[in-house]
């Protein structure tokens, strides 16, 4: 017959329960003990193990492991230990008075089983961790030094990791603390050498000793883009590579090997995490039945993962591409929620009727657009087709089938229009601002209004057609980076981060008291100058701007602008009460004149007349100055 583990270390704390009684009458009447009657010896021998046999099932001493017992299994033993000791006591009691029991026994015997149960674990723990070989084997160990920035739980478990298998890959010779607060301290032995301020000295201090470390790790879960950027600065200077701890959350229940990641662009980009309200968004979405247009995309991707973990009852995903939709349909699979994938373009009004019956959505998160400003403004008609009509083709069914709230993702680009792009976008945004408004004054009927909400960010990091990509791609291939103007600046924002926004965001726009046609805007931080940005992803892959890679300035392409705005001079600020999601006033137009004009709009665009449907965008969007093609920006070199 063969014994699992558990049932092996079961055996075994029975065995040290008995033998704890037996040492603790020992340890309290030395040769004594001998002298009692054998009978009641052994009787209450037996008792304590069968009690100590059903207290330590009860407990779950065995659902741990004893290559990784920590201080939570000493808990655990306590725990077991004291109660065992508890309830032999008047069971005992009973059964013989305790008249051959000493009274200082009991407490004894807590000490002893205390020990034999957990000595046996924590030195079970020491050998497979290496410690013996440690002791007795003195080949040299080759570990890169590490020096860690952070005082947290993050660094206490990087090092306790670090000091467990013996090739690991780390060797820590110092923490520095951010705040100063633990300066002088230690956390496992590893000093706390002094605050950030000071980290050039530290360093020197090390490589004075012998210690030189070859690393930065950066342990705090959350960290400032600008504090990474100055950072990384004071660490290249210094020669040591900057890395990052993955957030605790992350590190796996006795794992080995902690990786360390690469400092990357969210790191250096990233701003502080907003506090979200996951409770109402969770609220929002659970039970609903929810529809995404845009799916395969970054953005609408990244909702429907996001989506996926706060309880909707259905899940309809819609794309017009095969691919995209495939690829986010497979990433969903697998799990309790009812996901149906459905391809289909929002520029096709029947099919959205067909599956807005089809699958009757409660809510709508309107992603598909078409974002790429020169491959629009070369595509004027698409451009409109998708983004213009599209929207009101989904605002209308959302309207028609009752839907409670429909979002619209929308663009900085929107803002004073240069390109076909950000006026399509705009008309997208008037549209639904007028809807919105409409049905506001329409009231609660037989069916209440539904509510939309317009949420306005630029960038995203690595999305379809950003930067980002575009420089990876010539970074690998070995230069040059072209960037189009020194000037140029944009604003941006991880996907994460501008996804959890967008939800936040529909929280507060769908409810009844929600003043209509408001637009919210995202925080996005500082603009980002695009130079800079090539320049940190060169210095990113261990390379040198302008030594090693080339940064070369081509000019301006078709409908680009050198910087971006979030709101226009007529949209008022007023505050929603979170940090990270501001609310632009309503600029009306009038929801019938729209729809007029873009009846107007959408029979130019499917009779391929460009001229006409710029003429209506200027008329939809006064504020719209196109590009001019007879004024291209002149290319740069540098």
């Amino acid at each position: 017959m063969r014994f699992n583990r558990p049932q092996v270390a079961y055996a075994h704390d029975i065995i040290m329960a008995a033998l704890s009684f037996a040492l603790a009458l020992w340890l309290r009447m030395g040769a004594d003990a001998l002298t009692l009657p054998i009978e009641a010896t052994l009787l209450s021998i037996a008792l304590f193990a069968a009690v100590a046999a059903v207290v330590f099932r009860f407990v779950g001493l065995y659902k741990g492991i004893w290559r990784y017992a920590s201080v939570n299994d000493l808990k655990q033993i306590t725990k077991a230990v004291t109660l065992t000791v508890l309830i032999f006591l008047p069971i005992i009691f009973l059964a013989t008075r305790a008249e051959h029991v000493p009274r200082s026994v009991p407490l004894i015997n807590w000490s002893v089983l205390l020990i034999l149960l957990g000595g046996p674990r924590f030195a079970y723990r020491l050998f497979k961790d290496g410690g013996l070989d440690l002791v007795f084997d003195n080949a040299p160990i080759t570990r890169i030094p590490v020096l860690l920035l952070g005082t947290g739980d993050e660094a206490e478990t990087f090092i306790r990791a670090m000091a467990r298998p013996r090739d690991a890959a780390y060797r820590v010779v110092g923490v520095v603390d951010d705040k100063g607060g633990r300066v002088g301290r230690a956390i496992h032995d590893v000093p706390v050498l002094g605050k950030l301020d000071r980290l050039e000295e530290i360093v020197s201090t090390l490589k004075r000793r012998g210690r030189s470390p070859q690393r930065l790790i950066i342990t705090k879960p959350s960290i400032d883009g600008q504090q990474v950027r100055d950072i990384l600065d004071r660490a290249e200077h210094l020669g040591l590579t900057l890395s990052r701890l993955p957030r605790l959350t992350d590190f796996k229940a006795g794992e080995e090997r902690i990786r360390v990641k690469p400092i990357d662009l969210e790191d250096l980009l990233g701003r502080p995490q907003n506090a979200l309200d996951r409770a109402a968004m969770e609220k929002l979405i659970a039970g609903q039945r929810v529809l995404v247009t845009g799916a395969g995309g970054t953005i609408g991707g990244e909702l429907c993962r996001q989506l996926s973990q706060l309880r909707p009852e259905h899940l309809c995903i819609i794309d017009n591409s095969e691919r995209g939709l495939y690829e986010i349909t497979q990433e969903l699979s697998g799990g309790d929620l009812a996901i149906s994938p459905v391809l289909a373009d929002v520029r096709d009004r029947i099919r959205l009727n067909e599956v807005f019956a089809d699958h009757r959505p409660n809510l709508v998160f309107h992603a598909a657009a078409l974002k790429h400003v020169p491959i629009v403004e070369d595509h004027l008609v698409e451009g409109v087709l998708t983004n213009a009509i599209g929207t009101r083709n989904v605002a209308d069914t959302s309207v028609a089938f009752g839907v409670r709230a429909m979002v619209l993702i929308s663009t900085d680009k929107a803002v004073n229009p240069t390109s076909v792009m950000g006026a399509s976008k705009r008309v997208a945004e008037s549209y639904c601002q007028a809807v919105d408004l409409r049905e506001a004054r329409r009231g609660s009927g037989s069916t209440p209004p539904t509510r939309f909400v317009t949420v306005r960010f630029g960038n995203v990091l690595g999305s379809t057609g950003s930067v980002v990509p575009l420089f990876q791609r010539q970074l690998t291939a070995g230069g040059p980076i072209t960037v189009t103007d020194p000037a140029m600046t944009r604003f941006f924002m991880t996907t994460r981060e501008a996804v959890e926004l967008v939800l936040q965001a529909s929280v507060l726009g769908s409810k009844a008291d929600q003043s209509a046609g408001h637009i919210f805007v995202l925080d996005m931080g500082e603009p980002v100058r695009i130079v800079d940005l090539a320049k940190q992803m060169i210095r990113l892959a261990g390379k040198q701007p302008d030594k090693d890679i080339q940064i070369v300035f081509t000019g301006a392409r078709p409908g680009e602008r050198l910087n971006e705005q979030l709101f226009h001079e007529a949209e008022p600020l007023q505050a929603t009460g979170l940090e990270g999601i501001r609310l632009a006033s309503p600029r009306t137009t009038d929801i019938e004149f729209l729809s007029l004009v873009l009846d107007e709009l959408q029979a130019a665009a499917e009779a391929g007349e460009s001229e006409k449907c710029m003429d209506l965008l200027r008329r939809l969007v006064p504020e719209y100055t196109p590009y001019d093609a007879a004024k291209p920006a002149k290319a740069l070199a540098g």
